[in-house]
């Protein structure tokens, strides 16, 4: 695949990548965790459950865990947790920069650089992390804002699958169509992931990918990064998933991946993006 086309549109990710609220997932688990007596939770397992939609990592989760306390009890000591921590949840560092400078910024032809939400996070709990960020999120046109319990989202077809990618590109494309302008292609689009199924997700999307994993999941995956870049499945496979047997991904090698350690210092020139000074 070449890749020398200009970005036209940048797909964001959320959790982890915008905001440091997987750190604040983490911590919640390890409190329930430790309050039922068990070890708290290695990044081998939190490497299965980034970017999936809240049920399946919620299943994968509890299946390792093993808890004494129900599936049900679990909902309800997490949905405390987390109601008391994600209202100071907070943006990670260059993100509110990149998301200004791309308001902004321009093709090398001069159409505007779109962008689209696509977070596994449902619309309730987008809410309850973000209603004290809304400058953050105001790059994001509402309909472009693209959440895990989306309608056009079968069941199943969560991250890794495609889908939502696919579905926050046809938002922007949906508009474009209605102004009469050109329609944006996958190949036009660079998807912005910190997790591992969000990595493949985008790459099975036929979109280019930049990684930004948290530093304790580089860990987990050292020496396997090249095949993370290509949208190879590396997070394994959960319960009641849809799998192709002919996933379309990359090649190992083939460009359409870049690993950062940080969103700050991005390389916009490398994606054809023209930045005003």
């Amino acid at each position: 695949m070449a890749t020398t086309k200009p970005i036209r549109a940048c797909l964001f990710d959320m959790d982890g990548l915008l905001l440091n609220t997987e750190d604040i997932y983490t911590k919640v688990t390890n409190m329930i965790l430790v309050e039922n007596g068990r070890p708290i939770m290695p990044w081998s397992l939190k490497a299965q459950l980034q970017g999936r939609p809240g049920p399946t990592s919620t299943n994968i989760f509890l299946k390792w865990a093993q808890l004494k306390i129900s599936h049900e009890e679990f909902l309800k000591r997490r949905t405390e947790l987390q109601t008391e921590f994600f209202p100071s949840c907070s943006p990670l560092p260059g993100a509110p920069e990149l998301l200004e400078t791309l308001s902004t910024a321009t093709t090398p032809s001069g159409l505007p650089i779109e962008a689209a939400l696509a977070t596994s996070s449902g619309a309730q709990a987008f809410e309850v992390k973000t209603a004290h960020l809304k400058d953050l999120f105001k790059f994001f046109p509402k309909d472009q804002q693209i959440f895990g319990d989306d309608p056009r989202i079968q069941h199943g077809r969560g991250k890794p699958a495609p889908d939502i990618y696919l579905v926050a590109l046809e938002s922007i494309n949906a508009r474009l169509r209605g102004e009469g302008k050109a329609e944006i292609l996958p190949e036009e689009c660079l998807v912005f992931e910190d997790a591992v199924p969000g990595v493949e997700a985008g790459r099975r999307a036929g979109m280019r990918v930049v990684w930004i994993p948290h530093k304790e999941l580089r860990k987990v995956f050292v020496g396997k990064e090249e095949e993370i870049l290509a949208g190879l499945p590396m997070a394994g496979d959960a319960e009641g998933e849809v799998v192709e047997e002919d996933r379309k991904i990359g090649k190992v090698g083939d460009g359409w991946g870049e690993l950062r350690e940080s969103i700050v210092g991005f390389d916009y020139a490398r994606y054809g993006i023209q930045v005003k000074k």
